[in-house]
Order: C-alpha cells, then sequence, then structure tokens
C-alpha cells in the first residue's frame, strides 16, 4: 500500500470516530438518565409523580 493510501484510510476512521462522538453526544443531551426526552417532559407535572 501506498502512503496516501495509509492516510486516506487513516483519515476515515478519524472522521467516523469524531462524526459518532458528535452524534452520541447530541442524543445524550435529549435524554435523561430514565431514556426520557427532556423537550417532551412538563415541566409543571411529570406524568410519573402521580
Amino acid at each position: 500500500m501506498k502512503f496516501g493510501d495509509v492516510v486516506y484510510i487513516v483519515a476515515m476512521i478519524v472522521f467516523a470516530w469524531i462524526t459518532f462522538a458528535i452524534v452520541r453526544g447530541n442524543f445524550q443531551r435529549k435524554f435523561d438518565e430514565e431514556g426520557r426526552r427532556k423537550d417532551l417532559i412538563d415541566e409543571e407535572k411529570s406524568p410519573r409523580e402521580g
């Protein structure tokens, strides 16, 4: 393999890893610890509070 091919493969792996980290971070910010979406929770009273 040529040096350029190795650099291309490494660049694609790094790009995929960074993309995965960004997407995972976005999803972690949208959900709370119980797996509920933060933007869909009623601020006044949660349905699980009774």
